[in-house]
């Protein structure tokens, strides 16, 4: 069973941020490079990111961070 997200302890802000999808995805790849997650699991997170709509990225974003 997954629990989500991904990665609880690493907290990234979104909200009032530049709204674009690639902004989004790229505060969350800083965010795990700043804590350390390996590479493998960073382009695992921008594939499934990129793999849908914008909706999407938001939801993916919320399954591997804490989103506030």
């Amino acid at each position: 069973m997954t629990t989500y997200p991904r990665f609880p302890e690493i907290h990234v802000r979104l909200t009032g941020k530049d709204g674009n999808a690639l902004v989004l995805i790229s505060t969350v790849i800083r965010a795990l490079r700043g804590q350390g997650i390996d590479q493998a699991s960073i382009e695992e997170f921008s594939r499934d990111a990129t793999s849908g709509d914008y909706d999407h990225v938001l939801q993916t974003c919320m399954a591997w961070v804490d989103v506030t």
